[in-house]
């Protein structure tokens, strides 16, 4: 039996599908939505509609755009002489934050899934493919993809394509978080922390 009246379980229902959003959370929210200013939630309706129609992949390397080319693919003082492969544009953001990165971005939109049906045609690896037979200054391909099963097997195919063109063809080290204590990180982790260790 449900308490609310039927609009306000659509409402529910839908913010339900949002990540992260269960049943507390999306009533919550609803209520939220329900206590506010109508100019509010007529804004915010239209900001995501607004958002939904003219957010686009980059023409060049995938990543979320309003226009042809993403800010960074438009930025000439970039260093065209490396491309950092990932998963997603969440990942460019991350990546972008620390400043450590100069180059170029080529977001795959997705990882290798067999369970979820997802092979290497649905990514954009041919695309990954053609940019770097194009670009004769490029000496370097990084591929950052999550260190879990899909995003290693994803690095793992894409290497193995990359490396008769006769780059350099490196993966992002993974290994401890800074502030955590080793009796709390997993075998995988730690042994990952090894590999990568480098010379102080």
């Amino acid at each position: 039996m449900s308490y609310f009246p039927e609009h306000l379980n659509k409402l529910i229902g839908e913010l339900m599908k949002l990540p992260g959003i269960g049943p507390k959370s999306a009533q919550r929210l609803a209520f939220h939505l329900l206590n506010v200013d109508r100019a509010q939630v007529v804004e915010l309706a239209k900001a995501m509609v607004y958002a939904k129609d003219r957010t686009r992949a980059c023409k060049r390397c995938f990543n979320i755009t309003d226009q042809e080319l993403c800010p960074i693919c438009r930025d000439p003082r970039r260093d065209d002489k490396q491309i950092c492969v990932v998963q997603d544009t969440r990942d460019v953001v991350a990546l972008e934050k620390t400043r450590e990165f100069k180059g170029y971005y080529h977001v795959l939109q997705g990882a290798i899934s067999p369970m979820e049906g997802i092979g290497p045609e649905h990514l954009r690896i041919k695309e990954l493919l053609q940019r770097v037979q194009a670009n004769p200054q490029l000496e370097e391909v990084i591929l950052a993809t999550n260190p879990n099963i899909e995003g290693e097997a994803t690095a793992m195919y894409v290497a193995r394509l990359l490396k008769p063109l006769g780059l350099r063809v490196t993966r992002i080290a993974h290994g401890l978080p800074v502030g955590g204590d080793l009796e709390y990180v997993d075998e995988v982790t730690l042994s990952r922390a090894l590999e990568g260790r480098r010379e102080i």
